[in-house]
């Protein structure tokens, strides 16, 4: 055992040896905000191509 009181789960993750904490640069926020931004335009493609073109009761 050592002379550690803490248990080692009880750390934060950015203190323990080798373990990064995960960094947002501006290249990931773009990347991120493009993959948003194209779900958003293939969500709205379907829901334009799946409407009823039927022009209600005939």
């Amino acid at each position: 055992m050592s002379d550690d009181s803490t248990p080692p789960d009880s750390k934060p993750a950015s203190k323990k040896k080798g373990i990064q904490a995960p960094r947002i640069t501006k290249k990931t926020a773009v990347v991120g905000a493009a993959i948003g931004i194209g779900s958003a335009a293939i969500v709205a493609a379907l829901l334009y191509t799946n409407r009823d073109t039927s022009g209600g009761k005939s």
